[in-house]
Order: structure tokens, then C-alpha cells, then sequence
């Protein structure tokens, strides 16, 4: 399952060698910001060589500036990171950093740069950017979309009068060169004329991520382990066979609760994520308030950006409850500023099982441990060794699990709901969402409703509406012509 599709394999032998910097103090900074969402979280594993202490310094000087809330004086700015944003940041630089200080002889084939010339300065010639999209082409065989939001992200920074790096000329004193990326006339004139070399690099970068764009070709296609769902009329039907088959194989709580529990939990995953296409953060942070209690303020939830789950007897339901506040897309023109509320539909012993699960299987999962008021807790036989927080890559390994136990189709043990399925994670329910409704209406701005997005984002990411689909739906309102000619 490590090699199923040649973008795993690929990733599985790129991991034997790791080479990406991390950068202690500027990760320091970002867990010192408090993330309303996360309380008492862990601090991100880091894996990698520490960058030199001067370069850490300089990275945690661009945290600090994307994370204030307010602009800090005498500079200006477009838009700013919250906690997820800069740590993803810190990975993707600390891989370019990572390749420029590699052994150009070695498994990498990096720049070989020394660790002491190593400067967020660099970021400011376009002979850096030109070397490390040509390394990765080298590195992958074509380019792909992920080179074109590192230009990107290059021009964010030179961008005139509101990128950090063109509005940081000291930067330029620790700027040296790099034989075969950077000169020393490169240098000398950047030192020279730190305004120009910015403008100068903003304008190049942004034309080879148009380049990029156009010769881009897919590494990962997000559709391949879910096809068998997706090629399907009706992608939901399909997969929620895997619901069906967790029911059909759950333990006896009596004989053994915790695997029990767990089947429990792997159920309500599934099922709450089909019915509100929530992404990944949102479902494991859904809160849970005891059956009987006034459900959370919402303004209560916005300041802790994260939805919860609650049962009204108004509507004789469950319901699930999310500020806009709390979701990734949350100045889109879908929230208009209102929160998300939906009524979870009785089917397939959902309520029966949402009970059971809060009565008997979350109290066997949470043992000893602290209780974090979020619907989905983890299992630990101990508080010494765990927290019953789900963290982020917690939760896809517990939904690959998922898959793999009960969603693929085992011929020998004939286990397994659907054949021809391979490991994914939460993010693909909402591609079988999307693709659902589009199939069975044709309309973008319906699918777009079930996930929570735009039409626009949805036919870009989420949709796979190949022309037969098209021609599909058509065929289908053109025959009730047909039929009632007779």
C-alpha cells in the first residue's frame, strides 16, 4: 500500500534522504501565538538539520512580521498568517534551504553551499529561484503546480511596497555568494541597489510562474485512490458501503469495548463527514456538549474558531454548528459572514449510534485521560503517554486506517467494501461530495453548497465532471422527451 500509485513510490524512496532545514526559533514564535483552536496542543515535530542561527533569526523576523496583528510600524503589508500558514511556510523554505546547502555529489545533488552564506537575502536574487525550479524539475522529471506557488511566494515578499523582503534593505549585508547560483556581481549590485534588485526579481519570478503554469503536469492525482467511487452514478451510495461495512464486522463491547469503541468512532467519522463535507480541521475539532445542555454561544465558538455538535429538541435533531471564523475559506461569498448549521438526517442508525457512542464508546476511548470537549477523541492506555487530542496527522492516519480495514476490498478475506479502493485521507469525501451532486444535477453552484465553497474552486480542486458525465446528463433530460412522444 506504501507504492500503489507512482506518486507513492516516488515520495516513499525522496523520504530515505531528507535534507530540509528547520528553523527552532522562528517555530518558537509561531507556538507562542495562541491558536484559539487548539488548547494545550503539542508543539509540531520538527525532522531535519537545524539552519545556521543567523538564518533562523532572519526567518523568525518574517514570522513576526506576517503574524502581527497589527502591521508593526513603519512597514506595510498585505495580508497575514495564522499558526497553520507559517508553519507550512517554515517546510517549504527549509527545503530550498535544505537543497542549496546539499552536497552537489550526494543522493540530493544540491548547490553544496556553505551553511554560513546561507541568508533569507538570497531569496532576493532570481538566480536562486531559477536554480531551485530547475533542481526540482531535475529532481521530478516536469514541473507542477507547487513550483508556481513557490514563485508565488517569492513575489509576496518582493512585491513594491508591501513585500518584507523589499522593505528590508539591511538584509543585504549578510548577502554572499554561491558558485554556480549566486555571483559576486549579483551581489554587488543587489548591495548596491536593494530597491531595484527586488523590483527586478519580483518581475522575473512572476513570469516564469506563468511558464510554470503552462507546462505544469499533474504528480498526484487526488482522484486516483477514490476512482472506483467517482467513476460510480452515484459516488456517495458507494462509499458509504464503508459505513455499512464497519457496522457489519463491530465488535461486541462486552467482549471488547475498546475495539468496539474504536468501530464506533471510525463510523461517526465517516458518516458525519459525508453528510457535511467538513475539511479535515473541522471535523476533529467538533465539539461536543453533554446530551441535555444549552448548546455553546456562538459567539463563544467564533472565539474558538471551531464548530460543534449538539442535539436540539426544537428539531428533534442533531445538530452541527460553525462560525464562519472557523473555516479555512471563511471571507468567502458562501458564509456572507453568517455561521454554517445543519441538520444531520436520521438514516442508516445514525442518532442510534451517535448516542451510543457518547454514552458507552467515548468514555472507553477517553479512559484516564483529560477530556477535550471535541466529539472525536483518540485512544491511549495511559496520561503519561498521550493526549485523547486529535492532532492533524492523527486523524488522516486514523482515517487511512479506516480504509484500509473496512473500505478495501480484501478477495481472499473477502472483506471490504469496495474493490479497487486504495489508502486516502478525510479530504477526499469532499471530492465524492462534489462529484455526486454534479453528476446527479449538472450544477457546480449545488455541488459547491455540499463542501462549503465556491463554484469556481470547486470545478478548479474538487470536481472530477468528465465530458462522458456531461453528455450523460444531457441524454437524461433529452430522453423524458422521447418518453412522453409515444
Amino acid at each position: 500500500m506504501t507504492g500503489a500509485t507512482p506518486f507513492r513510490d516516488y515520495h516513499r524512496q525522496a523520504r530515505k534522504h531528507r535534507f530540509a532545514l528547520i528553523f527552532p526559533e522562528a517555530a518558537a514564535e509561531i507556538a507562542s501565538v495562541p491558536d484559539p483552536s487548539e488548547t494545550k496542543g503539542r508543539r509540531r515535530r520538527q525532522i531535519g538539520q537545524a539552519a545556521p542561527l543567523e538564518l533562523d533569526r532572519e526567518m523568525r523576523e518574517l514570522v513576526c512580521f506576517k503574524m502581527a496583528k497589527i502591521t508593526p510600524m513603519g512597514f506595510c503589508r498585505r495580508g497575514f498568517w495564522k499558526p497553520p500558514t507559517a508553519h507550512q511556510i517554515l517546510n517549504y523554505v527549509g527545503l530550498l534551504y535544505g537543497a542549496l546547502s546539499a552536497e552537489a555529489e550526494g543522493p540530493i545533488k544540491g548547490a553544496g553551499a556553505p551553511r554560513e552564506t546561507l541568508s533569507v537575502a538570497l531569496l532576493a536574487i532570481p538566480g536562486v529561484w531559477r536554480w531551485y525550479i530547475e533542481w526540482r524539475h531535475r529532481r521530478r522529471g516536469f514541473y507542477t503546480r507547487w513550483e508556481m506557488h513557490m514563485l508565488e511566494f517569492a513575489a509576496s515578499l518582493l512585491k513594491p511596497g508591501t513585500g518584507w523582503l523589499s522593505q528590508s534593505p539591511a538584509l543585504a549585508n549578510r548577502l554572499r555568494p554561491i558558485a554556480g547560483v549566486v555571483s559576486m556581481e549579483e551581489v554587488a549590485r543587489a548591495q548596491r541597489d536593494w530597491t531595484g534588485a527586488c523590483q527586478e526579481t519580483f518581475q522575473q519570478v512572476r513570469t516564469w510562474s506563468k511558464d510554470v503554469v503552462r507546462v505544469a503536469r499533474v504528480h498526484r492525482d487526488p482522484f486516483l485512490a477514490i476512482l472506483p467511487v467517482l467513476e460510480a452514478p452515484r459516488p456517495v451510495a458507494v462509499y458509504s458501503r464503508i459505513g455499512d461495512e464497519i457496522l457489519k464486522r463491530m465488535p461486541d463491547p462486552v467482549v471488547d469495548p475498546v475495539a468496539a469503541a474504536e468501530a464506533s468512532r471510525a463510523f461517526l467519522m465517516l458518516r458525519i463527514a459525508l453528510h457535511t463535507g467538513l475539511r479535515q480541521k473541522n471535523l476533529r475539532q467538533l465539539r461536543v456538549g453533554p446530551i441535555g445542555a444549552p448548546p455553546t454561544p456562538m459567539a463563544t465558538l467564533e472565539a474558538l474558531q471551531c464548530g460543534e455538535l449538539f442535539f436540539d429538541p426544537l428539531d428533534a435533531g442533531w445538530i452541527v454548528a460553525l462560525p464562519a471564523a472557523a473555516f479555512k475559506n471563511a471571507t468567502s461569498s458562501y458564509f456572507a459572514n453568517s455561521p454554517y448549521r445543519l441538520r444531520l438526517p436520521d438514516h442508516g442508525d445514525l442518532y442510534r449510534q451517535i448516542t451510543a457512542y457518547l454514552a458507552i464508546h467515548r468514555p472507553v476511548l477517553l479512559g484516564d485521560l483529560e477530556d477535550p470537549k471535541t466529539f472525536f477523541v483518540k485512544f491511549a492506555r495511559s496520561a503519561e503517554t498521550g493526549s485523547a487530542r486529535y492532532r492533524s496527522s492523527d486523524f488522516y492516519v486514523a482515517w487511512r486506517q479506516i480504509i484500509e480495514r473496512y473500505g478495501i476490498y480484501n478477495p481472499f478475506t473477502g472483506r471490504g467494501a469496495i474493490e479497487g479502493l486504495l489508502p486516502h485521507g478525510p479530504h477526499n469525501v469532499r471530492d465524492v461530495l462534489a462529484t455526486h451532486i454534479i453528476k446527479r444535477t449538472g450544477s457546480y453552484e449545488q455541488a459547491g453548497f455540499a463542501i462549503q465553497d465556491k463554484p469556481e474552486t470547486l470545478a478548479r480542486h474538487y470536481a472530477r465532471f468528465l465530458p462522458h458525465d456531461k453528455a450523460e446528463i444531457a441524454a437524461r433530460i433529452l430522453d423524458e422527451v422521447w418518453e412522453g412522444s409515444d
